[in-house]
């Protein structure tokens, strides 16, 4: 028989030891066919929830803690974004009573998406 024309005249070098199956593996796992295709997958895991309508009793809570809030307090706050309620801790950089928009470090939060604030004096 004749030699395969795609066999390889390297050779073997029998003090090495062999790739698992697994490390083979391995070296693939960065290879993917479809671009974004894995964050398009997580982004439909999401569960998506409704805006919760706040009390009165919350509402006034809020607007209390909101009245001790100022500029380079570090604050904790709970917002609604995008159908999913985020927490973010941080630096106050800007309260716009006009614009009605808190920021906390770079996240400029909307008053009526804030859900709960946590102050240090909580």
């Amino acid at each position: 028989m004749g030699k395969n024309k795609y066999a390889s005249n390297r050779k073997i070098n029998p003090n090495r030891p062999k790739m698992t199956r697994e490390n083979r593996a391995k070296q693939f796992a960065p290879f993917a066919a479809l671009k974004g295709f894995e964050d398009g997958i997580k982004w439909k895991e999401k569960v998506y929830v409704d805006k919760k309508e706040l009390s009165e009793e919350s509402l006034e809570r809020l607007d209390n803690k909101f009245k001790e809030i100022k500029k380079n307090d570090i604050i904790t706050i709970v917002y609604y974004n995008k159908g999913e309620y985020l927490r973010v801790t941080g630096m106050v950089a800007r309260i716009d009573i006009t614009a009605r928009v808190l920021q906390v470090i770079n996240t400029k939060i909307k008053f009526e998406d804030i859900y709960d604030i946590e102050t240090g004096n909580d």
